[in-house]
């Protein structure tokens, strides 16, 4: 084994192995930067150019390109409120925070740290584990596989603040979501509505970009501030605070390693749930929680350190056993197919220094990377403190090429700006985002595995006779009682962050009507001749209908009793900054029609030249060196780099 793991290391420092290892982490950095793209999109676009590399030249490019994804992917997260890539949506919840109260550097030094600590422990964890972990994985089915997805949602839902029925209702929204299109088990087409666009159901990522990133552009524009609300920098805020920060909570960060090495090595259920599970055990686990969605450092450095350590424990399947945990380790799959490679006892044997090179690749690919990142932090946080109407139009650019490049879809742009306007009411409101973007990401899975289980086991049994489900569901339940207790509990202090704001004028409609969508989906599903299409729908309406309603009745009834309704009413839809934030929709939706005929180049470029000029009051010679080089970024990354299809008005 010794042998072995120096024999790898020989390999990963050998040239021309090394230079292309560097070359992955640049890409990896630029990649994880831009929202819409992810690891997996790179993956793809650069595995052609592996054909005629060595094999281990091949792996340590596109693992040093996929495993720095999710360091540099904290950089839109922190900044802006905009996850990169999946892995950083439970950044957000405190790294942007952080970025408003004028703590930015402190943020990125506690990210790029973490991220380099549990991209080595995962490492570290990944080659202990390679030899004995074959029996674990084995012991997981598909009834594990649905009850784990439930207990991912779970801790989630526990994060909602002060109204955990708001968050369950949340859940139940997105699990929805996922069951629009054809139906897996049956190929029936359901709730699209007549809509032929919603057939293939709704792509994850204009959904991820609108529910967060929109909200926080429109609350920039309209308040004409920079990304640090404060104006100046936080004394507190030095990437050595940052650093400082991982030392104090030096056990956090190796708890959340081995949550990030060994929930991420389960497949497709891992990436998607990892940094949340994270999340909430630092939550949970905290004595005090009441800085937590406020700006709470030990919200960055759980899920950025299980998100990195993760990338390690998704190779365990796909290595040892030719099982993929997400779509990026499918290609990675390939990628060792490609090679002449058979994942499987071989990887664990024969090929055993090549595995281990795989290994090192990932170790000094998150050291350097956090280096990196670490020297340009200055220059990078100094975004934090520019005017908002110089930050807004560029990210908004980025947005919406971020949600084109899934499907090449106006569609896209669309949903994108739609579930800005729902996240935007839902933050206002204090309904939670978190459990219905991590429902959409589970939810096809849930459904499978939720079918399958039926059909198998019949309904209930498999819960008894499997001791890992029975385990599972047991942690789930304590996870829920201990939770409810708590907050209960007339000595813990209030929690904050998502879930927490308190506007029943807005509030309350949002629930009223999230009850008569769920009434008319209802209505909808019971049409549904089939038992297996509609039974997931109906099973997940069964929770949320009842929820949703105690919910509403609970807010509607403290809003009676304790508010002054009249000033409340006018005071939430007379307030400035909601009539601004509209107006900046209005922006967008003329920005997508403009694109939709005159093409992405000049529909996004009139887009910054009439944002800057009308709203930001900035001089035209500003506005037009601004305007042509957003060209000149689309045609030349987009473009000729990505290849993306955009529209041409010719």
């Amino acid at each position: 084994m010794l042998d072995a793991i120096f024999e790898g290391l020989q390999l990963a420092f050998s040239f021309p192995a090394l230079w292309f290892l560097l070359l992955g982490i640049f890409i990896g950095i630029w990649v994880g930067v831009l929202p819409g793209l992810g690891g997996a999109v790179a993956l793809a676009l650069m595995l052609p150019f592996t054909f005629s590399m060595d094999t281990v030249s091949a792996f340590s490019f596109l693992l040093g390109m996929y495993a720095i994804t999710s360091t540099a992917d904290a950089i839109p997260a922190i900044l802006f409120g905009i996850p990169g890539t999946v892995a950083s949506q439970a950044t957000i919840l405190d790294g942007h925070p952080m970025a408003k109260a004028g703590q930015t550097s402190r943020a990125f030094g506690a990210a790029y740290s973490v991220s380099a600590i549990g991209g080595v422990l995962g490492a570290f964890l990944l080659a202990l584990s390679l030899p004995i972990i074959q029996p674990f994985i084995m012991a997981f089915g598909v009834p594990e596989f649905f009850l784990l997805s439930v207990l991912g949602l779970t801790m989630v839902g526990m994060l909602s603040g002060r109204s955990l029925l708001k968050g369950v209702a949340m859940a139940c929204l997105g699990l929805l979501l996922t069951t629009v299109g054809y139906s897996n088990a049956t190929g029936i087409p359901r709730f699209y509505f007549g809509l032929d666009y919603l057939l293939d159901g709704i792509p994850i990522i204009p959904v991820m970009l609108g529910l967060f990133a929109i909200p926080e552009l429109m609350e920039l524009a309209a308040s004409n501030t920079s990304i640090s609300r404060e104006g100046h920098k936080d004394k507190t805020d030095s990437l050595l605070n940052g650093l400082k920060d991982v030392i104090k909570e030096k056990w956090l960060v190796i708890r959340s390693s081995f949550i990030g090495t060994y929930v991420g090595m389960l497949p497709g259920l891992g990436a998607a749930i990892v940094d949340w599970v994270a999340y909430g055990h630092a939550v949970q686990s905290a004595k005090d929680k009441s800085r937590f969605g406020q700006g709470d450092v030990r919200g960055v450095i759980a899920p950025e350190c299980a998100n990195n350590a993760h990338k390690s424990g998704a190779l365990i399947p796909t290595v040892a056993f030719g099982i993929p945990g997400s779509v990026g380790t499918a290609i990675l799959l390939g990628a060792l197919i490609m090679k002449g490679l058979r994942p499987g006892p071989d990887m664990l044997t024969i090929q055993l220094p090549t595995t281990f090179s795989m290994i090192w690749s990932i170790a000094i690919a998150n050291l350097i990377a956090a280096s990196a990142l670490f020297f340009f932090s200055s220059k990078i946080q100094k975004i934090a403190y520019l005017p908002g109407h110089v930050v807004v139009p560029g990210v908004m650019v980025v947005l919406l090429m971020g949600s084109w490049i899934g499907t090449n879809s106006i569609g896209d742009l669309w949903l994108c700006l739609v579930m800005g306007v729902i996240g935007y009411f839902m933050k206002k409101g204090g309904w939670p985002r978190p459990p219905l973007i991590l429902a959409i990401v589970l939810g096809p899975l849930m459904e499978d595995n939720f079918q399958l289980t039926n059909q198998i086991y019949g309904p209930f049994s498999w819960l008894f006779e499997r001791p890992v489900s029975a385990g599972i569901f047991l942690l789930t339940l304590i996870i829920v009682l201990f939770s409810v207790f708590k907050k209960s509990s007339a000595s813990e202090k209030p929690e904050a962050g998502e879930g927490n704001a308190l506007n029943p004028p807005i509030s309350i409609p949002f629930g009223l009507i999230l009850l008569l969508v769920f009434i008319i989906i209802t209505i909808q599903a019971l049409g549904y001749e089939q038992f297996a299409t509609k039974s997931f729908p109906l099973a997940v309406l069964l929770v949320g209908i009842p929820v949703t309603l105690l919910a509403f009745i609970t807010e509607t009834k403290n809003f009676i009793r304790d508010g002054d309704i009249r000033s409340s009413l006018l005071g939430s839809y007379s307030d400035r900054e909601l009539k601004l934030s509209l107006k900046f929709l209005a922006y967008v939706f003329l920005t997508i029609i403009s694109i939709l005929f005159l093409g992405h180049i000049i529909g996004l470029t009139l887009f910054v030249l009439i944002y800057l000029m009308r709203w930001g009051k900035k001089s035209a010679k500003f506005a037009i060196i601004y305007g042509l080089l957003v060209s000149a970024f689309i045609y030349l990354f987009y473009d000729r780099v990505m290849n993306v299809l955009l529209i041409t008005p010719f």
